[in-house]
């Protein structure tokens, strides 16, 4: 008999998650030998367990599907649900219930260490249980921090939208070449740099800053951090700084943290991390006496679809086709990884990783892409990371504004 695939969103969306959502859905669709319906949760696993479903078959009927491939966020909706520790929690019997209910022997999640966290404890909960309900995760975060790929998608969207940020907010910092000033750029990451190191990526076409970028994967000394902007503003008037939101001294205190006291945690143990570029852009103006500001790029580093990676967005949508061709072979408790392959020019193979060994860890910045001063990053990290974000993509539009599929 045939069995129904369901699929979900979780966690902090990107500008290719739906994607992986098409790509995913699109390939259960079309395996009708072997996938009798196809269905969404809404506001993933938290909304599965209250019954909100929806039937993905009319989203193609009617074309919203090919809409929702280039439309940001998540379409399905996300949630931040951690399921308990505790493999005898009542809740596992509600979900495997929900899951035979709705006949499923396909579940695909989408997102990023908390959602690999999911796939594991269900899929382990299916081992137990002797359940043939086939678990997969697709791979998503701009943080770029998954371990077991190359990359992830989303990074190359999301490093896209930095690098040309960055060098808009340049040019617009120089406009007052006579005075000293400063702009600091806060840029998502909270224990790696990834996103943060893409700012070195605006550094073209004569364009040098910023002039100095510093990631989580380093302490930082606010005096040295000083002595290092002094110095630069004694070469030119006007330079740029890049920061993660998660930098912090050597003590592991976070530097957004030295004007907020104690910051809120989220239900995954999580700081809720803002606040380190207003930090340094008042301790700048106290120390240095000049002309300072800071900006934060906030969502619009996941969200901004208008700078579309072609690259990403085409690897979004093959691994979503691939973890459904997984499921279908008898794979489980897998991730799909990308294996980066250089020979004759860039493209990746798609792989299938244990989700056991990509839940709860992180990959960081390595030592060789960030410079031993821990304030610029190498050319390194620009050979490993501008394929990635190569080719436009044409969106829909109407009355000249972008066309997006909203639920």
């Amino acid at each position: 008999m045939k069995k129904n695939l369901i699929v979900g969103q979780s966690g902090g969306p990107t500008a290719v998650i739906n994607g992986s959502l098409y790509g995913a859905v699109s390939e259960a669709l079309f395996s009708t030998d072997s996938i009798d319906k196809v269905y969404g949760m809404c506001n993933g696993i938290e909304g599965f367990l209250k019954g909100n479903v929806i039937d993905m078959a009319p989203l193609k009927e009617d074309g919203t599907l090919d809409i929702i491939k280039t439309t940001p966020a998540a379409y399905l909706g996300s949630c931040r649900y951690k399921l308990p520790e505790d493999s005898m929690d009542p809740v596992y019997d509600e979900l495997f219930a929900k899951m035979e209910e709705y006949n499923i022997g396909y579940f695909m999640y989408i997102g990023g260490n908390d959602s690999m966290d999911t796939v594991s404890k269900l899929s382990a909960q299916a081992a137990r249980r002797g359940s043939d309900i086939r678990f997969m995760g697709l791979p998503k975060t701009i943080d770029n921090d998954l371990v077991c790929t190359d990359h992830t998608p989303g990074f190359g969207s999301a490093a896209k939208f930095v690098a040309e940020a960055l060098r808009e907010i340049t040019i617009d910092a120089c406009v007052y070449g006579t005075k000293k000033s400063v702009t600091v750029v806060e840029i998502m990451g909270r224990h790696a740099g990834w996103l943060t190191a893409a700012s070195v990526l605006a550094r073209c076409e004569g364009n040098p800053e910023p002039s100095l970028i510093y990631l989580p994967e380093r302490d930082f000394d606010v005096e040295d951090f000083l002595t290092r902007v002094s110095g630069c503003l004694e070469k030119k008037n006007n330079i740029v700084v890049a920061i993660s939101e998660g930098i912090h001294d050597k003590n592991g205190t976070f530097i957004c943290e030295y004007s907020q006291g104690d910051v809120g945690i989220d239900q995954f143990g999580h700081k809720s991390l803002s606040g380190s570029g207003k930090f340094l852009e008042n301790l700048i103006k106290e120390r240095l006496g000049v002309k300072v500001r800071s900006v934060e790029l906030n969502v619009l580093q996941r969200c901004a679809s208008s700078m579309l990676s072609a690259s990403d967005l085409s690897e979004a949508i093959e691994s979503g086709r691939v973890a459904v061709r997984t499921a279908l072979k008898g794979g489980t408790g897998k991730m799909i990884g990308f294996k980066r392959c250089d020979n004759n020019g860039y493209y990746v193979e798609y792989v299938p990783v244990d989700v056991h060994e990509v839940c709860n860890k992180e990959k960081k910045v390595p030592d060789n892409m960030i410079s031993e001063d821990g304030a610029d990053i190498t050319e390194a990290f620009v050979d490993y990371a501008l394929p990635l974000i190569q080719g436009e993509v044409a969106l829909p539009r109407k009355n000249s504004l972008p066309l997006f599929a909203i639920r």
